[in-house]
């Protein structure tokens, strides 16, 4: 199976690696390009099934599709809660697996795009001071000038200053624009 697969996506243009077990996959390097799994349900050693609940809790984990030559509802259930992007009973078209691929490629390339404009985010969130960052944290919540300046125990000029100055350095163009970046920061 795996040398069929291999064959398929290489056919495609696809850059792959295959894996007889979880334990080979995790002693191999991952590339820093977008990536995704297909992983059968049996696998020797740990499951298909419990490497994917893994994944799923992990810092970074890939977008998985799953396969089976003997699933059911209730696996396909529980892998597509996990986060699979599928679930393919073997034997399936070779463009289901094509498909399911684009799709869990696409995923991985938001998931990086996303992480890297949060990295990008927290660099200009560590440029500002203590009272910006209080600054910050009080007016996206809604409060009013003269509300955070009581709050903070300074004056309304000296919030609109910080404000200023907090605004410029995350490059929000609007209270809005601070508003979404505060929120991907889980400000």
């Amino acid at each position: 199976m795996r040398e069929a697969l291999d064959s398929l996506l290489r056919s495609v243009g696809l850059d792959i690696s295959c894996f007889g077990s979880v334990a080979e996959f995790l002693g191999a390097p991952l590339p820093d390009i977008p990536s995704c799994l297909v992983l059968d349900v049996r696998l020797p050693g740990k499951s298909g099934m419990d490497f994917q609940k893994e994944l799923a809790r992990s810092d970074a984990p890939l977008p998985v599709i799953i396969m089976t030559g003997h699933g059911d509802i209730a696996m396909s259930v529980q892998a597509m809660k996990t986060g699979a992007v599928d679930f393919l009973p073997k034997p399936f078209r070779e463009q289901d697996l094509l498909d399911a691929i684009a799709a869990a490629l696409d995923k991985d390339r938001s998931r990086r795009a996303l992480k890297a404009e949060i990295d990008i985010l927290r660099e200009r969130l560590a440029t500002l001071s203590e009272g910006e960052r209080s600054v910050v944290a009080l007016v996206v919540q809604g409060r009013l000038n003269k509300q955070v300046a009581g709050d903070l125990g300074v004056s309304e000029i000296t919030v609109k200053v910080r404000r200023a100055r907090a605004m410029r350095k995350m490059q929000a163009g609007s209270l809005a624009e601070l508003i979404k970046m505060a929120a991907k920061l889980g400000i």
